[in-house]
């Protein structure tokens, strides 16, 4: 049997996440701090909290009110993501951009009920869509790039939680 001169192989240091290595997990600043009960309800959206994370779920008897973190994003308009469907092509197919969008919410969101669109606006740049979150604004790219082909610049911020997907034709 053959030796290898090289070292053992050790793990890397932090989390591996999409086959890359990751510095310690970024939180999101908009998360609470202190547990709640699991009977506690959004009095905005009505997901309910219950075993460490928001879900759909009825409400609970004798349920507490709190805001998600998703809903305190929407109220304060301080989105985690925006993804921009940049040029003329973004405006004209506006409407069916914002279709896909939806969509990708709409499949994203019956997991994950802090995934959300804050709003699409149409800008001179072209469709720019704000979510609650850094997932949601890839999916989007990905739908869209699939969808119109193109190109796909992803930028986190470096320290922080926040992301810009950029889409060109």
């Amino acid at each position: 049997m053959r030796q290898s001169n090289l070292p053992p192989h050790r793990p890397a240091a932090g989390r591996r996440i999409a086959g890359h290595a990751q510095e310690d997990h970024i939180p999101d600043p908009y998360q609470l701090t202190q547990k709640l009960s699991d009977r506690t309800v959004c009095r905005q959206c009505g997901a309910v909290y219950r075993r460490g994370r928001w879900q759909w779920a009825p409400r609970p008897e004798e349920a507490s009110d709190a805001l998600c973190s998703a809903c305190r994003r929407i109220n304060d308009k301080f989105p985690a993501g925006i993804v921009t469907f940049h040029g003329r092509f973004g405006r004209q197919q506006a409407e069916e951009i914002a279709r896909l969008a939806r969509h990708q919410e709409e499949a994203e969101k019956r997991e994950h009920p802090l995934n959300r669109i804050i709003s699409i606006d149409e800008g001179a740049q072209g469709i720019v869509i704000h979510t609650t979150d850094i997932h949601l604004p890839r999916r989007i790219g990905e739908a869209g790039k699939r969808a119109f082909h193109g190109t796909l610049d992803e930028q986190f911020e470096e320290g922080g939680y926040f992301v810009r997907v950029d889409w060109r034709a």
